[in-house]
C-alpha cells in the first residue's frame, strides 16, 4: 500500500498530538516513579535503623525490612501504571491469581516460612545456641526464613526446616548458661562406698572450671548385680561443659588408681543371660 505524503504528515500530526496530549500522565508517571523510588530507600533505610535502636533480633529485622521494601515497591508500580492509564482491576486480579496458584503450589515452603516466622517471633533459640531437635544436635549458625542452619560438633552443616522444627520438641542447652554433666561411675560391692564419695568430692573440688553454685553432687545411684553405680553430676558453664564433662571422668580414674580403686567394668544384662 503506497501513503501518500498528506496521509504520512496526517498521521505524523496525530502522532505528535497523541504524544503532547499524554506526556503530561508520562512525565507524572516517571516522576512518581524515580521519587518513589527514592522515598521508598529513605523509609526502608529508617525503619532499619529503628529496629537497630530496639534491639530486634538482626534476622528478624532484614526480613521484615524486606518485607515491607517489596510492599513499597508493588504499591509503586500499581500507582505507576494507573497515572499512565492502564486499568489496574485487572492486573490485581491477576496478582491475586497467581498469588493462588503459587501458595496451593508452596505449601510445605510456607509452612517453613510460618514457622520461621515463629522462631524468630518467639526466640527459643538463637544464633550461638546449642539445641537438640528433629534428632540432631549443634550449634545455631544461622536463623533463616525457611531453615535454621546448625553447625554440629564435628563441623558438619544440616538445614533443618522450620515448619518441622517450631512444631517438634526443641532442647536448649544454651539459653541458662550453664549445664550439668551426669556422669556414672560404676565400683565394685568390695569397695568403701564413702571413701569413693570422698575421692570424688576432692576431685570435683580441685577442678576450677566446675561450679561451686550449683554444688556438684555425689550420690549412689543404683545397684546392679555386678557394681554400685555412683551418680557424679557437676555444673559447668556451657563453654566448659566438654571439657568438664572429660576431666572429671579422667582425673576420678587417676585417683581411684593410686587409692587403689578399680572401676567396675559395665556388663549388659543381656550379656549376662546368654552367657
Amino acid at each position: 500500500m503506497n501513503l501518500n505524503p498528506n496521509q504520512l504528515t496526517d498521521y505524523a500530526n496525530t502522532f505528535v498530538k497523541a504524544l503532547i496530549d499524554y506526556s503530561p500522565k508520562i512525565i507524572s508517571a516517571f516522576v512518581i516513579l524515580f521519587v518513589g523510588l527514592y522515598t521508598i530507600r529513605l523509609i526502608n533505610r529508617f525503619i532499619r535503623k529503628i529496629m537497630i535502636k530496639r534491639d530486634l533480633d538482626p534476622t528478624l529485622t532484614k526480613f521484615l525490612a524486606d518485607i515491607l521494601l517489596w510492599i513499597l515497591r508493588v504499591l509503586l508500580f500499581v500507582t505507576f501504571i494507573s497515572k499512565l492509564g492502564i486499568e489496574t482491576s485487572s492486573f490485581v486480579a491477576i496478582l491475586g491469581a497467581m498469588g493462588l496458584a503459587v501458595g496451593l503450589s508452596l505449601q510445605g515452603s510456607l509452612s517453613n516460612f510460618a514457622g520461621g516466622m515463629l522462631i524468630i517471633l518467639f526466640k527459643p533459640f538463637k544464633a550461638g545456641h546449642t539445641i537438640e531437635a528433629q534428632g540432631v544436635i549443634g550449634t545455631v549458625s544461622e536463623i533463616q526464613i525457611f531453615v535454621t542452619k546448625l553447625i554440629t560438633a564435628n563441623n558438619q552443616t544440616i538445614f533443618v526446616p522450620n515448619g518441622s522444627l517450631s512444631n517438634g520438641t526443641i532442647i536448649n542447652y544454651s539459653l541458662q548458661g550453664y549445664r550439668r554433666a551426669d556422669l556414672t561411675i560404676a565400683i565394685s560391692y568390695d569397695t568403701n562406698i564413702k571413701k569413693a564419695k570422698d575421692i570424688i568430692t576432692t576431685v570435683l573440688n580441685s577442678n576450677p572450671k566446675i561450679l561451686k553454685t550449683p554444688s556438684a553432687e555425689v550420690s549412689v545411684k543404683n545397684l546392679t548385680d555386678n557394681a554400685i553405680q555412683l551418680a557424679v553430676r557437676p555444673w559447668a558453664n556451657n563453654e566448659d561443659f566438654g571439657v568438664v564433662f572429660s576431666e572429671t571422668l579422667e582425673s576420678c580414674k587417676l585417683a581411684f588408681d593410686t587409692a587403689g580403686i578399680v572401676i567396675q567394668p559395665y556388663v549388659r544384662e543381656s550379656s549376662k543371660a546368654n552367657s
